[in-house]
Parts: C-alpha cells; sequence; structure tokens
C-alpha cells in the first residue's frame, strides 16, 4: 500500500484533509465570484456588449486602414458580428468602413477597435506604432478617440519583421558613358 505525505499520521492526516477541503471551498467561492459577479460586470461595458437588444441612440462610422510592416492589411468583414452578438463596434464588408453604436457616447477609441478585431497588439513593436487621424499623427496613439466620419490609419511593425529586406544594400551600379 501507498503512503502520501501527511496521511500516515492521524493527526496529520486530518490536517491535510482540513487545508484540501478549505482549498476546494475557497476555490469554488472565486469561481462563483467570477461567474456570477465579474463576467456580467465585463459583460456589460460598452466594448465587451452585445447591442442585439439595446436601443442604441449613438451611432457613428468611420473609415479605417491598417499597414502592417509596410504592407496594407485588408480590415476583415464582420469584425464584432458573430452567431448571436452584435458587439457595439462592428464591420460589416472589407471596404473600411467602421460602425459603433450604444447607449450614449461611451467615448471609444481606437484600441477598442483593435480589441474587438482581436488584433494582437502584443505581438507589435510599440515604438514603432503610429495612428494617423484625417493623415494626421496622433500624439495619443492606442488611445486615440473615434469620431463620426473621420479616417483613422494605423501604422504598425511586428516584433519579428525584418526591416533590412526592405532595404538594397548592394552599391549602385556604374555605368559607362
Amino acid at each position: 500500500m501507498m503512503k502520501y505525505p501527511g496521511m500516515g499520521d492521524p493527526y496529520k492526516r486530518n490536517k491535510t484533509i482540513k487545508f484540501l477541503v478549505i482549498s476546494a471551498i475557497i476555490g469554488g467561492i472565486a469561481v462563483l465570484l467570477t461567474s456570477f459577479v465579474v463576467n456580467p460586470m465585463i459583460g456589460g461595458q460598452p466594448h465587451n456588449a452585445c447591442i442585439d437588444n439595446i436601443d442604441t441612440d449613438w451611432k457613428i462610422s468611420f473609415t479605417f486602414e491598417m499597414i502592417l510592416d509596410g504592407q496594407k492589411a485588408e480590415v476583415q468583414p464582420n469584425i464584432g458580428i458573430t452567431e448571436g452578438c452584435q458587439r457595439a463596434i462592428y464591420t460589416l464588408s472589407n471596404d473600411g468602413t467602421v460602425y459603433a453604436e450604444w447607449t450614449e457616447n461611451p467615448n471609444f477609441e481606437i484600441g477598442h477597435f483593435l480589441y474587438i478585431s482581436k488584433f494582437k497588439i502584443r505581438d507589435m513593436e510599440e515604438s514603432k506604432t503610429e495612428i494617423y487621424v484625417n493623415d494626421r499623427l496622433s500624439e495619443m496613439g492606442l488611445k486615440t478617440p473615434l469620431q463620426d466620419k473621420y479616417h483613422y490609419k494605423a501604422v504598425f511593425t511586428s516584433k519579428d519583421y525584418d526591416s533590412s529586406k526592405d532595404k538594397d544594400y548592394l552599391p549602385e551600379l556604374k555605368t559607362s558613358d
């Protein structure tokens, strides 16, 4: 018969079992708090909530384009739209038009759109990220507020991008006249 640590001596066994029971109770309480308190609070935030059954009086649309590692990236259709849930920021097609709506102005930022689109911002060089609003560089970066009819352009460089392949290190060819 195999002996487990803390199970040989009856006093140690009771102490070990008591510890395991208390740990299980604490774990159960944590799961219940997360399920019934934290998740509903997160789900009620404008950038996380579904707007299917909400009267949305505040509505805007804007255009968005993304340059990733020097190449234009396509804005995917149906960002923020899943079966049974339409998020507050969404796209309908790949033409770059993005829509946002909520009960009142929730002060959405360009970062909220990137979050909803599941863009992997952590894979980007933060120091090289640039956000342009109507062709002017924004000093607010990802916290740039979204406004109706504006054009946003995000320029990202991924951490594993090799910029040297964009340059030609060969000397110029000399031609004889």
